[in-house]
């Protein structure tokens, strides 16, 4: 096993990883920005470096320096959490030139996930359904005809996207190049590719994605579904396993179906796969290469760890597991509390000076956050998850109400208002809802 790790990432991605090597007996390296100098990741970690000032592009996106700390802390494999670096092949190709083990799969699928155009492909070419739509990139001389054979509205997503950046829809032929050019533009300006596809437009389908869990040696399983349809601008805010809308025969269908693809792909490591459900079909999106922000639900119905698996196949080990040990028991939801205002969603940094997290039987919080944290500007606005477990949807529902109302922030705003108000919603307690569904309720004021 790998002598020392060290963690390319911060916030509670970091906190997660440093929990998981220490029950391994595995040493940790931190680092850190000058703005993070006081995070609990470093504080937690056996060692950290600092990489250098604030702004991301100076520390944490800065390969030359994560790979100098690797060095001078003599550690042998770098794990990317999730963000920064996790599914930046180039950094994953520097990683293993140096002789370290980069805890993830290979550059090449990091690669091709990666590519929007070519992950549907590869998907198409590996029996997973695809939305309707082009097969790679469209030129405008040709998109009215592509458009048009698809059939509107259509949706032009950026090739390198995510997030939602590059991603307009198109109603009508009137509007369609209109759209194409927003689209490029804000697809340059985001990723420095401008290329652009043209898919169907689902009206109301709902967000489900499969983890896949694969070691070296040409075992793949699928640890179920997630929902995350539940999303603001194309980002995720609340995401709950399993999926409402599934029953276990359509959970087993598409599962067996992502996992005998990646075996095919000889993917190595954790992974998503996530389509769009609607009317009983299930439509290819796309595939994260990296652990998932959600990643906690799927731990909380299988009881497996999922770092702590991701080490241990980078590191060469078999799964010991098969499909049929894979047990899905009972429910789990999780809400991302961001340091946001419940409303405008305008971020909220500042100090906290009163932090309360929520206990009892099946509630988990993973965060990085403490009385007397100075909350950064300079990054994602994440400060915690809160993730409940219960023997059923309903169960699991109380229990989350009752946290929620237990977890106490001061000092700067969060969510924490936004999901207790979600919990009063007949649609969010019936599980009726989908990817636009919060969008119109927050519409409505």
């Amino acid at each position: 096993m790998f002598d020392k790790v060290l963690i390319a990432n911060r916030g509670e991605i970091a906190m997660r990883v440093v929990r998981a090597c220490r029950e391994m007996g595995i040493k940790t390296v931190a680092v850190h920005s000058t703005a993070d100098a006081n995070a609990m990741h470093v504080r937690m970690a056996d060692e950290s470096v600092c990489i250098g000032p604030p702004p991301a592009k100076d520390s944490y996106l800065n390969i030359p320096a994560l790979i100098a700390a690797c060095e001078i802390t003599n550690a042998n494999a770098i794990h990317p959490g999730y963000g920064f670096l996790s599914e930046n092949a180039r950094f994953a190709e520097i990683v293993t030139a140096h002789n370290l083990t980069f805890i993830g799969p290979t550059a090449e699928h990091i690669r091709t996930m990666g590519d929007k155009v070519q992950a549907k492909k590869t998907a198409k070419a590996l029996g997973i359904p695809v939305v309707p739509g082009s097969d790679g990139a469209v030129l405008d001389a040709d998109a009215p005809a592509i458009a048009a054979e698809i059939g509107y509205p259509v949706l032009i997503k950026a090739a390198s996207g995510g997030g939602g950046r590059g991603m307009k829809i198109a109603e009508s032929p009137d509007v369609l190049m209109e759209q194409i050019s927003l689209a490029r533009n804000e697809a340059k300006s985001a990723f420095g590719d401008d290329t652009i596809y043209i898919e169907k437009y689902l009206s109301t389908p709902r967000h489900i994605e499969i983890q896949v869990l694969c070691d070296m040696h040409g075992n793949a399983l699928h640890l179920g579904e997630r929902d995350c349809s539940l999303q603001r601008r194309h980002q995720k805010v609340l995401e709950e396993a399993t999926s409402p809308a599934l029953n276990s025969s359509q959970r087993s269908e598409i599962g067996e179906i992502v996992a005998n693809a990646m075996r095919k792909l000889g993917y190595i490591g954790v992974g998503t796969v996530e389509f769009l459900y609607e009317n009983g079909q299930f439509y290819f999106i796309e595939m994260n290469t990296r652990l998932q922000v959600e990643h906690p639900i799927t731990e909380m119905i299988t009881g497996l760890d999922l770092v702590r698996e991701q080490i241990r196949v980078a590191n060469g080990a078999e799964l010991g597991l098969t499909q049929g040990d894979i047990e899905f028991r009972g429910h789990a939801i999780e809400c991302r509390v961001n340091a946001e205002n419940p409303v405008t969603f305008r971020p909220s940094p500042g100090t906290i000076r009163n932090w309360h997290t929520p206990g009892g039987l099946g509630v988990r919080v993973d965060s990085a956050a403490y009385a007397g944290y100075a909350i950064p500007p300079y990054y994602d606005s994440l400060i915690g998850k809160l993730i409940v477990h219960g023997r059923n949807r309903t169960e699991c529902l109380m229990r989350l109400r009752r946290s929620l109302d237990e977890f106490v922030v001061d000092g700067v705003e969060t969510t924490i208002p936004l999901f207790q108000r979600l919990m009063q919603e007949p649609d969010f307690q019936n599980g009726d809802y989908h990817i636009h569904w919060l969008e119109e309720f927050l519409s409505r004021g």
